[in-house]
C-alpha cells in the first residue's frame, strides 16, 4: 500500500496509524532521509542539500534506498509505503521492485487538503520543530514540485483502479476513522472518502 499527499497532509501521522492498526511496516523516505542526514552518512549528505532546498531527491538515490528497504524482512509480508513513488519514473521502478519479489500493490491512498492550509500547518510545524526545510518559500516550492510531478503519479494510480482519496484535514481522529472506512471498501478509480 502505498500513501501520497502534499506535505504537510499527515501522512506521517496517518502512516504509524494505518500501520499499527493493519500490522504492516510502515516505511518513510523521509524518516530515512532525516536518519542519514542526522548519521552524516553519504547518502544522508548527498540528500541534505536537496531536502533543505525543497527539491526531489534524485531518483537515482532514492530507488536505491526504496530497494533496499522493501528487501527487509518486515516488507515481505505487507507495507505502507509513504513519500514514494513521486514521480512517473519511480512508478515503473516500484513496479519493478514489487514484481521481483512477487508482490503488488493493493490500494494508494491520496490524503487531499487545501494549499493555504498546508502552508500554514508547516509553518507551524517548523516553529515546533526547528525543521531547516520549512520555511514559506520552500514549503511553497514543494507543494508546486508535488503538483507538478507527483499529480501524475496519482493519475497513473487512478488509471489502475487502485486510488482511494480522503480528506486530509479535521481532527487526527476522524482522517483515520474516514482512512480506515475507505480501506474497507473496494477501491475504484474515482473513489472519493471523507466528502
Amino acid at each position: 500500500m502505498l500513501i501520497i499527499g502534499p506535505p504537510g497532509s499527515g501522512k506521517g501521522t496517518q502512516s504509524e496509524r494505518i500501520s499499527e492498526r493493519l500490522g504492516v511496516a510502515a516505511i518513510s523516505t523521509g524518516d530515512i532521509f532525516r536518519a542519514n542526514v542526522k548519521g552524516g552518512t553519504p547518502l544522508g549528505l548527498e540528500a541534505k542539500k536537496y531536502i533543505d532546498n525543497g527539491d526531489f531527491v534524485p531518483d537515482s538515490v532514492t530507488n536505491k534506498m526504496v530497494r533496499d528497504r522493501l528487501l527487509q524482512d518486515d516488507a515481505t509480508s505487507g507495507f505502507l509505503l509513504d513519500g514514494y513513488p513521486r514521480t512517473t519514473c519511480q512508478v515503473d521502478e516500484l513496479d519493478d521492485i514489487l514484481a521481483s519479489g512477487d508482490q503488488v500493490l493493493s490500494v494508494v491512498l491520496q490524503l487531499t487538503a487545501d494549499d493555504e492550509e498546508l502552508v500554514s500547518r508547516l509553518l507551524h510545524r517548523a516553529k515546533e520543530t526547528g525543521r531547516s526545510d520549512d520555511n514559506e518559500a520552500v514549503i511553497r516550492h514543494r507543494l508546486d514540485l508535488y503538483h507538478g510531478q507527483t499529480e501524475a503519479v496519482v493519475a497513473k494510480y487512478a488509471e489502475r483502479g487502485i486510488l482511494a482519496q480522503v480528506d486530509g484535514l479535521g481532527a487526527i481522529d476522524d482522517v483515520t476513522d474516514r482512512v480506515m472506512r475507505s480501506l474497507e471498501q473496494p477501491v475504484k478509480a474515482s473513489a472519493v472518502s471523507g466528502r
